[in-house]
């Protein structure tokens, strides 16, 4: 029952609000410090994936391990994509789930996921979640609803099958658009990130790496300093 209860556990905490930037840096691993996960939540659905800040070749990532487990780590804070729309991470996954069929909840598990999430009030059942997802084996750029939430939390494979698996892999999103495409309505703020490799749908293992997460006004990748 994965994404059934995660927008309303967003709509439970308290959310932050990031000051008008050029940058809102969202996720800081690497830096190294323990201190940049203290803003982070941990929400188990079956067990717990270990996250951990890991020197991974010289540089500090977050590393997350699934053995039939599933947790997600999220941040609640307002993010207005009128000023920094752009969503920047890289990841890189040691395997993929063969064999399986995402459509279904049996299938609804993923290497590694990045999701944004826009609530609306207490209305938790029209609260808006799109996943980027490293899809087993739907397509480059296919859109789906999630197995257990519907069309309310859509699922778009930005990477796909075992060809990059092993190596790091740069994404940037305008997630302004990708929300118009995904609901057909504009969304202005978001008040949620959260991040998931999960295994617990196939009972099967898993390991990702995840580098600094931020929005920005621009596509172009800045240089990140630690504050």
């Amino acid at each position: 029952m994965k994404w059934i209860f995660t927008p309303i556990l967003l709509l439970a905490m308290l959310t932050g609000t990031a000051s008008a930037s050029d940058r809102v840096l969202v996720g800081d691993f690497s830096s190294g410090l323990e201190s940049g996960l203290e803003e982070w939540r941990e929400r188990s659905f079956n067990g717990k994936t270990t996250y951990s800040l890991v020197d991974l070749n010289g540089e500090s990532v977050l590393q997350a391990d699934a053995n039939g487990t599933a947790s997600a780590l999220y941040r609640t804070l307002s993010i207005d994509l009128r000023e920094t729309p752009y969503l920047h991470w890289r990841w890189r996954v040691d395997a993929i789930f063969d064999g399986v069929d995402e459509l279904t909840k049996a299938g609804d598990d993923y290497s590694a996921r990045i999701y944004v999430v826009k609530r609306n009030g207490l209305a938790f059942w029209r609260t808006r979640a799109l996943n980027y997802v490293w899809s087993n084996h739907q397509p480059v750029g296919s859109r789906w609803p999630n197995a257990y939430a519907g069309g309310n939390a859509q699922m778009l494979a930005l990477d796909s099958g075992p060809e990059m698996v092993g190596q790091w892999v740069t994404h940037v999103q305008n997630v302004r658009e990708d929300l118009r495409e995904a609901f057909g309505i504009d969304i202005d703020v978001i008040d949620g990130v959260a991040l998931m490799t999960d295994a617990d749908d196939t009972g099967g293992t898993v390991k990702a790496w995840y580098g600094d997460i931020y929005f920005s006004a621009s596509p172009q990748p800045l240089g990140l300093t630690h504050d």
